[in-house]
């Protein structure tokens, strides 16, 4: 009489509702070398999209085609040793940037800046940040956009100093997320109304996990369309602005681009 080696997990059915490590079954006291060796790659990817480049190029190029105009940026982290080590520093712009932008601000005020940027995930930027603009653009019918910034070695407060040199009445930073193990490439998003250097993390919102896997493109741009209006309307963001959308799709509402509209960064 045969006995399987591996006894399977009566859960299993339910892995086809989510990436997370669940009804993994055992191998006798220990996980099946199937699961190791999953768990091993994810690892890898997550390391690796802490340290991919960010593919500016491509980036600039997609939104060029999209019909976006872009300027490039640094924050004052040199490399990306140092700006793991020093987070102080990916939290403003060097020198060089600083001009560019000022030299960059419209004659007219823009209604909203974008921020695309690196952050902990390079790989989320470059797949995520062109369609989710895209996405946000259709449900804003008469704003200004101003410039889209495309920030290397970044964290989210240098949006602040960014939407403030453009003279933004908002900002709005698309950045990579610290990975998980089963999502390298999420997407956040970083809303501050009035951007200017030394704003606090309680006067911004925040919506997170925007991947297809996550918070798809549409339900992202929704939410985050609600909150700039209710930031205009309250003449501030942060605490004091909540999330009442409840995930209705705004008049106007439009589907995704196509999830292809930038080629994956890696």
């Amino acid at each position: 009489m045969s006995r399987k080696l591996t006894q399977p997990n009566p859960w299993q059915r339910l892995r086809q509702f989510t990436a997370a490590r669940i009804a993994l079954g055992r191998a006798g006291n220990s996980q099946t070398t199937d699961t190791v060796l999953a768990f091993g790659l994810a690892h890898a990817q997550a390391r690796d999209a802490v340290h991919l480049p960010l593919a500016r190029a491509d980036i600039e190029q997609a939104l060029a085609e999209a019909g976006f105009a872009s300027v490039p940026a640094h924050s004052a982290a040199a490399d990306r040793q140092h700006y793991l080590r020093r987070p102080d520093l990916g939290r403003r712009l060097d020198d060089e940037s600083r001009a560019r932008l000022a030299q960059a601000r419209p004659a007219e005020a823009p209604d909203v800046v974008f921020v695309i940027a690196d952050g902990l995930s390079a790989l989320a930027a470059g797949r995520h940040g062109v369609p989710l603009l895209q996405a946000a653009r259709a449900r804003l019918p008469g704003w200004r956009i101003g410039p889209v910034v495309v920030a290397a070695q970044a964290r989210v407060a240098l949006g602040d100093e960014a939407g403030h040199l453009l003279g933004a009445r908002q900002v709005v930073m698309l950045i990579g997320e610290r990975p998980g193990l089963s999502s390298p490439d999420s997407l956040g998003i970083y809303l501050t109304y009035a951007p200017r250097p030394g704003r606090s993390d309680a006067e911004r919102n925040c919506i997170s996990n925007v991947r297809p896997e996550g918070l798809p493109y549409a339900q992202a741009a929704d939410k985050l369309v609600f909150l700039l209006r209710g930031a205009l309307a309250l003449g501030r963001s942060g605490v004091d602005l909540k999330d009442d959308s409840g995930g209705v799709a705004l008049p106007g509402s439009t589907p995704d681009p196509a999830p292809d509209a930038l080629p994956a960064s890696d």
